[in-house]
């Protein structure tokens, strides 16, 4: 059962306040790529989502401040990857700043459009970038899928109170 929320310990909205309610909201873990000027690079996302069947929309967020926001604001296609529970170090490895994320650790092949398509995934897309939508300090970017995969082994990965899960049964 849950608590019916008390409006005495509310808050005003905040950066602290968005993100103390979205650590509580489980979400499924996605690596996108896409090829640089300097080669490849990707990030670690938590708001990709499904948009549409038809056409087969997605979409995810990135900060403009981001190391593979230029990159990303400049290609045409995006690779989007679903992590199983497996893949916790590689999530944790294009998440970190700084990181090498195509180094010896990371499996990884040039897929269809140049995108790099990492190994051993649940899932993959390869998607043609539609539009970029300026959303404060990030970008939402909408792209249609062009082709994947979805036969990988095993249970998603999650991110929930700041670390990478399972699902449990």
């Amino acid at each position: 059962m849950t608590a019916t929320p008390d409006l005495r310990t509310s808050r005003l909205a905040s950066p602290d306040l968005l993100r103390s309610v979205f650590r509580r909201h489980a979400a499924g873990v996605a690596v996108i790529t896409a090829r640089g000027d300097d080669g490849p690079v990707g990030f670690t996302a938590t708001s990709l989502a499904s948009v549409s069947a038809e056409p087969p929309l997605i979409s995810f967020g990135i900060g403009t401040g981001a190391s593979s926001w230029l990159a990303v604001s400049r290609t045409d296609h995006v690779g989007v990857h679903v992590l199983g529970e497996h893949q916790e170090e590689l999530a944790a490895t294009f998440a970190r700043s700084g990181a090498d994320r195509f180094g010896g650790s990371t499996a990884w092949r040039e897929g269809p459009e140049g995108v790099p398509v990492l190994d051993g995934v649940l899932a993959w897309l390869v998607c043609k970038v539609v539009t970029r939508v300026p959303a404060g300090d990030h970008r939402i970017v909408l792209a249609e899928v062009v082709l994947g995969d979805p036969a990988g082994d095993g249970r998603p990965l999650l991110y929930h109170q700041g670390r990478f899960n399972g699902l449990r049964d």
